[in-house]
């Protein structure tokens, strides 16, 4: 699969499905993942473990991307996040996110939005 197809792979059917398992099967062991302001959790088991608690916290998500920029080994994506929270409201957020990729799996996952809404 190519960057640019992992990208939207990763958000349509891991993320937004809310599917740790396969968001698993595009990670490296090795991953660094940090979203947010949050501190940067480094290992597969851990940071699948923070997603899955993250997933909890809401009833939905769905991301919007608007642009994919793939150089070398990273990529770069924008768009917008739509939330469902838990009770049922709404709100939405802007967000960036920068992978570097290991092969046909990323090894850096870093997320900037503002989850200060949730």
């Amino acid at each position: 699969m190519n960057k640019h197809d992992l990208i939207i792979d990763l958000y349509k059917n891991a993320v937004d499905k809310k599917d740790a398992n396969y968001l698993a099967t595009l990670l490296t062991e090795n991953v660094r993942f940090r979203i947010g302001n949050h501190d940067e959790i480094v290992g597969l088991n851990k940071v699948i473990d923070a997603n899955k608690s993250f997933f909890k916290t809401i009833e939905a998500m769905s991301h919007t991307i608007e642009k994919i920029i793939v150089e070398d080994d990273y990529s770069v994506c924008h768009g917008r996040v739509d939330y469902i929270r838990l009770d049922g409201s709404r709100t939405c957020s802007m967000f960036a996110t920068m992978l570097k990729h290991e092969g046909d799996k990323i090894s850096d996952y870093l997320v900037f939005a503002d989850l200060s809404a949730l």
